[in-house]
């Protein structure tokens, strides 16, 4: 494989190493990627050489900060202006799920050195390894809200188990984290200093057990600075609607909470109550259920207006100014909401044999 590719794949010693190849796009996920992975991943669950499967970022800035969203901006306008069949964005949103539910199920250790910007779909290439490494480099977020969608990748499955109050938090406002309160809500298992990610490869690579070679170059990654936040996080994030979450940080009425109250105004109206919706389902969902839920909201949103302004304002005119529509909580309805879980049109996600 040519090492201009976006992804790159490597049998190095008891090791199967992945390389995300797009440092210049922060390496971001692209259909294109997704379509080597599965297949190559599958391989190697399946071949007694392959020990662990190792998956890193190339470059310094990012492991992976997203899926490639301006393509499915583009597909979902070109299908809306009569020259697409939008057939693009299910076969992205699919691929996508069926590849974290794949690192879901591995059976060989998975491990994920995070280093660097891990964001939407990053988080679904490493949130469903068995071994989540971060570095001083690390900065996680599921920021999908501010560009009018809502935390997939498994981000049902996995926000709803994380403590408290802490996945709703995280969905809802796209708050960043770094290493060390990734650790502190149990969302990273171990840290280790970038500087010595080579060392931990190559350890691995000769055949020593994942937990081993971890623990031979882990550090501490210090204090989390939102650890005093913990209680409130829980106190005014456990209602069961965005209204309710409103009026509860604004009676908390700390400097803490008017941030808060400041991103919740920024993003989209309906990814809010979607994704309060959706965080609340898959509490009691499977793996697998979460992922057709997620395929059934992808869908919607791609057929609604909000992601298309997210990201015009994000990405494309860089404006950072979108004109929600609704522009207000009081406006999406609860049949606005449900709309979001209906089955689509082309059916449920199937799952590979």
């Amino acid at each position: 494989m040519s090492d201009n590719a976006e992804i790159l794949f490597e049998r190095r010693g008891a090791i199967a190493l992945v390389t995300l190849n797009r440092p210049k796009a922060l390496n971001a996920l692209t259909l294109g990627m997704i379509r080597l992975f599965d297949p190559q991943l599958r391989a190697w669950d399946a071949d007694p050489e392959v020990k662990a499967v190792v998956i890193q970022g190339a470059g310094e800035k990012a492991f992976c900060a997203g899926g490639d969203v301006v393509s499915l901006y583009e597909a979902g306008k070109a299908a809306r202006a009569g020259s697409g069949d939008g057939s693009a964005i299910r076969a992205f949103f699919s691929g996508e799920y069926i590849l974290n539910r794949l690192i879901k199920r591995l059976s060989k250790p998975y491990v994920a050195l995070i280093d660097g910007i891990s964001m939407g779909g990053g988080v679904g290439l490493s949130e469903h390894g068995t071994h989540r490494v971060v570095t001083e480099r690390t900065l996680f977020a599921m920021p999908e809200t501010g560009i009018g969608l809502y935390p997939d990748v498994g981000g049902t499955y996995f926000l709803p188990r994380l403590p408290g109050q802490t996945g709703t938090w995280l969905g809802l406002t796209g708050e960043r984290l770094k290493a060390a309160d990734m650790l502190a809500v149990g969302a990273a298992d171990a840290f280790v200093p970038s500087a010595k990610l080579d060392d931990l490869i190559a350890d691995l690579a000769a055949g020593t057990p994942p937990d081993e070679a971890i623990a031979k170059v882990k550090d501490s990654a210090g204090d989390a600075p939102n650890a005093v936040h913990r209680a409130a996080v829980d106190r005014c994030f456990a209602f069961n609607t965005v209204e309710e979450i409103v009026a509860s940080l604004t009676a908390e009425g700390t400097e803490w909470a008017a941030g808060q109250l400041t991103t919740l105004k920024r993003v989209s109206p309906t990814s809010l109550k979607v994704t309060l919706e959706a965080i609340r389902r898959g509490a009691s969902l499977d793996f697998d259920g979460c992922m057709v839920q997620e395929l059934r909201l992808s869908i919607a949103f791609l057929d609604g207006v909000d992601f298309y302004e997210g990201i015009r304002a994000a990405l494309v005119d860089k404006d950072r100014n979108p004109k929600w529509s609704p522009a207000d909580l009081a406006e999406v309805g609860p049949a606005d909401v449900a709309r979001h879980f209906a089955e689509p049109t082309g059916g449920d996600l199937v799952f590979p044999a």
